[in-house]
């Protein structure tokens, strides 16, 4: 029998030439059950989905209602303005969308969120995020890797990891629709992090959900035999190469891959098939509406995926015409945007309330920044705006119906109870289990991190 402390490359180093792949692979697998990755203290939350809206949704016009950039309308902003901006602005421009307080926190939400109002006793705000970098392609990587000018990992590939995943036959991270811009591919890449720990697309951003999939799933030229006897004669010849060479890291990873391809043709194909979902599930999630079934769809196969064992799932709201980037036709466009996600949102909420599965998952949304209260155009647009703005979570240990932080009366600057985009992904890490300053890699001569030399976990908002 193995020792939990056995390595991969051990294995394919002192293995008999005539071990077989697939022996090989269930002995490795029962090592990492036996000494895998652990967490470093107890986890509020066993898995997490992000539902990410690119673009950068309005602050003001969804969840923190601003009485006083009603009230000054068309007057200039009175304080200082940041000093780097994306684009130049004019006056004040009010919300075009009314606000109301709902549940028993009493937390506002605009007419843009109907349904998820009806859960904000479930939700956590954080209203004073803040950023450094007001162009999409910086704040997306700043958000989803921690650096703005580097090629970093991901924090699903941190998670990955640093937790592994719950299910052998499944990768770790799955990234619904990503998008293909800004970053592209860095944004769920795993860059010098174990290549097993990137993130698995499901589609991109330009394909219909509906016929989103894992690429090259099936194999309709080779049986499962063949392809167990291809695999075999490989991990032979890797075994010969690195007893000629030593330990490559490189090269496990690709094993890494090698397996996980092989075991997911029969696991992903079952978890991507949601007509075994009930028609009341379905109608749930919105997948009865053309408007709503696209993200509906995403947000239901994310809960499928979490439900098995995927540790974190990323669904991606972002279509080529009309993101959340409404420099222009504000009203227009946030209507459109909010329609297509609001019902699923709720739905995936309640799904995995009612099936007992938020108490430890943990919900994330949000998008790369915020928009500014502002005027762009001529009377209605919002510029970028990474000064502050609001994200949200759910489940997963945090304190249900709770606002923690603000920004100034207009909406501009996270100024109560400021939270960093560091201070986020810390304390992202830390309801998952992880310490963010223990969780590192050595690479080129230094550790790295997710947070790199800074970060605070906010643990005002746990429950």
């Amino acid at each position: 029998m193995l020792s939990p402390l056995i390595s991969r490359r051990t294995v394919l180093q002192q293995s008999a030439l005539g071990f077989g792949f697939l022996a090989l692979a269930d002995l490795l697998a029962a090592a990492d059950a036996a000494g895998g990755p652990k967490p470093h203290h107890a986890p509020r939350a066993k898995r997490a989905i992000f539902l990410f809206m690119k673009g950068g949704p309005s602050h003001v016009d969804t969840f923190e209602p601003k009485p006083l950039l009603d009230r000054d309308h068309g007057k200039p902003f009175p304080g200082e303005k940041p000093r780097v901006t994306f684009a130049a602005t004019g006056t004040l421009l009010k919300s075009p969308w009314k606000f109301k307080q709902y549940g028993q926190s009493g937390s506002p939400v605009s007419e843009l969120f109907p349904h998820v109002a009806k859960c904000v006793d479930d939700i956590c705000f954080l209203h004073s995020l803040h950023g450094t970098n007001p162009a999409h392609g910086g704040a997306l990587l700043k958000l989803h890797t921690g650096s703005d000018n580097f090629v970093r990992p991901s924090l699903g590939a941190w998670l990955a990891y640093g937790l592994g995943t719950e299910n052998k036959n499944l990768p770790a991270f799955v990234t619904i629709c990503p998008t293909l811009a800004h970053g592209g591919v860095n944004n769920w890449g795993s860059a010098f992090l174990p290549a097993a720990c990137q993130g698995v697309p499901i589609g991109n951003a330009g394909v219909p959900v509906d016929q989103a999939k894992v690429r090259y799933i099936r194999n309709a030229t080779t049986t499962a035999d063949l392809q167990k006897r291809q695999l075999e004669l490989l991990a032979e010849a890797n075994r010969e190469h690195l007893t000629r060479t030593g330990p490559d890291k490189s090269l496990e990873g690709r094993i890494d891959s090698f397996e996980l391809a092989f075991r997911m043709q029969s696991a992903m194909p079952e978890a991507e098939d949601i007509s075994r979902e009930s028609a009341e599930t379905q109608k749930l999630y919105g997948l009865d509406d053309p408007k709503t079934a696209g993200f509906g769809r995403q947000c239901l196969l994310a809960r499928r995926l979490s439900e098995r064992g995927v540790r974190f799932v990323q669904a991606t709201h972002s279509d080529a015409a009309v993101q959340w980037d409404q420099h222009s036709n504000l009203k227009r466009d946030h209507d459109k945007n909010a329609r297509e996600v609001d019902k699923p949102i709720a739905g995936l909420l309640t799904d995995l309330k009612r099936r007992g599965l938020l108490k430890d998952t943990l919900v994330i949304w949000g998008g790369e920044f915020g928009r500014t209260p502002t005027v762009q155009g001529k009377t209605d647009g919002r510029d970028h705006n990474p000064e502050g703005f609001t994200v949200w979570l759910a489940g997963g240990g945090v304190k249900p119906g709770f606002r923690y932080g603000a920004t100034d009366d207009y909406g501009w600057f996270a100024t109560e109870n400021k939270v960093h985009l560091h201070d986020f992904h810390a304390t992202l890490l830390h309801l998952m289990g992880l310490d963010h300053e223990r969780l590192t890699y050595r690479y080129a001569g230094r550790d790295f991190r997710l947070t790199d030399v800074e970060g605070r976990v906010v643990k005002e908002i746990m429950a």
